[in-house]
């Protein structure tokens, strides 16, 4: 309800100010000042604040807001198993968060969250602002967000806790997005069909697809292609991106062999950002043969936004076909 659908710059700058803010508390409780305070020298007025576990609860409801979200945002972008797992993985952080309050006088813990949080939003944010999602991006907004974060704990005289998990944790996320594990963020995808005919009608497009067996009530289109020989075989595919971002999307077209998927084809076609239903484009395949297929949608670094499976089988005479607008 708070970030809706689509991320906007101002979203970016109200989760920047909760991490400086996080950051800030951080470093002031993490100070001989605040560690070694006399409570019985200090003015009345000051007891609440170093008695009291404020501070900690300040420091979990930041952290909390900076979980829930990073977990809408790589959740938006994950589609495929690997980066849905990653994505979930935030989920249990930010339920987890809810009972650590007493555990961030532990600095360690509170250095490491602290450097999380600053890497995944600096991961999504730099493609975002800059336009572009090229590796290189990924990378140098990890070292940006642990850079920062082990900068500030420099700073910090009495060195409390450990900076090493803040390493450990900007190594993990950079082997993670190697294996291709992290969504390609700020890319989300919002359709994907597989189809018999695509043709655009007064700004939209129209598709023709394979229509669901009745017993299926819960949808009306099906993924069992009944396909004519020589007949061609649309992927029509929607990606969000931000206003001002240009890409190059690729499809895999993956038939199903005894030695697992083997690419037949790849398409590719450009993606500009901007439209709040998410780019349309979509390519086809000659000639398709009978079996398991999938249609794997990558972007121009090889990082999976979208995998689409189906199958296809000889065209029968009762088959029946539906059209559906996007």
């Amino acid at each position: 309800m708070t970030i809706g659908r689509n991320v906007a710059v101002t979203d970016l700058l109200i989760f920047a100010v909760y991490l400086f803010l996080a950051a800030l508390l951080l470093y002031l409780i993490s100070r001989p000042a605040f560690v070694l305070a006399d409570e019985s020298k200090l003015h009345p007025r000051l007891h609440w604040l170093y008695s009291s576990s404020l501070p900690y609860f300040l420091l979990q409801f930041l952290f909390g807001s900076l979980l829930s979200a990073l977990f809408i945002l790589y959740f938006k972008s994950a589609s495929h198993l690997p980066a849905i797992v990653v994505s979930l993985f935030l989920g249990i952080l930010l339920v987890a968060n809810e009972f650590l309050e007493s555990q961030y006088k532990r600095f360690t813990l509170s250095w490491a969250l602290l450097g999380l949080c600053a890497m995944l939003l600096f991961n999504f944010a730099l493609p975002f602002l800059l336009g572009s999602v090229p590796t290189i991006w990924f990378y140098l907004s990890t070292m940006l967000g642990a850079g920062i974060v082990v900068f500030l704990y420099q700073k910090t005289p009495q060195h409390l806790g450990s900076i090493v998990p803040v390493w450990l944790i900007a190594l993990a996320l950079m082997l993670a997005y190697a294996v291709d594990m992290i969504p390609p963020v700020p890319l989300v995808k919002r359709d994907i069909a597989i189809v018999y005919d695509i043709k655009k009608v007064a700004g939209h497009y129209q598709l023709l697809q394979q229509a669901s067996p009745w017993w299926v009530f819960w949808r009306k289109t099906s993924e069992d292609l009944k396909v004519a020989s020589g007949q061609r075989v649309y992927c029509f595919s929607s990606i969000f991106a931000p206003a001002g971002l240009t890409t190059k999307l690729y499809h895999h077209w993956q038939l199903h062999t005894k030695n697992g998927w083997a690419t037949q084809s790849i398409a590719e076609f450009d993606l500009n950002g901007g439209r709040q239903n998410g780019y349309r484009g979509y390519t086809y395949k000659s000639n398709i043969s009978a079996g398991q297929w999938r249609v794997r949608i990558e972007t121009e670094t090889n990082k999976t936004i979208a995998i689409q499976y189906f199958t296809v089988e000889a065209e029968t005479a009762d088959s029946k076909k539906i059209v559906q607008l996007y």
